[in-house]
């Protein structure tokens, strides 16, 4: 059985404070149940990696902040035209996020091939 890092679990539930979301809201963004999310936060369940890799591209949260405390809670993001993508993009479904990465690997292919 995995030993349960109790500094994960709280930094997981900080993040979901700081982002002003219900338990259940955060858990449905990375696909957990408000059950298993609440596990989490009270410290019955392990924190794995791809969890944390999970919330890191889902919410913006720093892996690293995430894994060990350093560093910022959240990945800064200068670029306007990225963060409108990654919003616009988690809004999508399953199958309009593959649709849109398939895609967008086609267009960069293509492009490539024209420079």
């Amino acid at each position: 059985m995995d030993t349960i890092d109790l500094g994960k679990n709280q930094r997981i539930l900080q993040v979901r404070q700081a982002l002003s979301l219900s338990q259940q809201k955060f858990a449905d963004g990375i696909k957990l149940s408000k059950t298993y999310q609440g596990a989490i936060e009270l410290e019955q369940r392990p924190v794995k990696d791809r969890l944390i890799k999970l919330i890191s591209m889902t919410y913006g949260a720093n892996e690293e902040w995430l894994k060990t405390g350093a560093g910022d809670m959240f990945d800064k993001i200068e670029d306007h035209k990225l963060r409108q993508i990654i919003d616009l993009f988690k809004k999508l479904d399953d199958t309009g996020q593959d649709y849109v990465l398939e895609h967008l690997e086609v267009y960069i292919k293509y492009h490539r091939k024209k420079t």
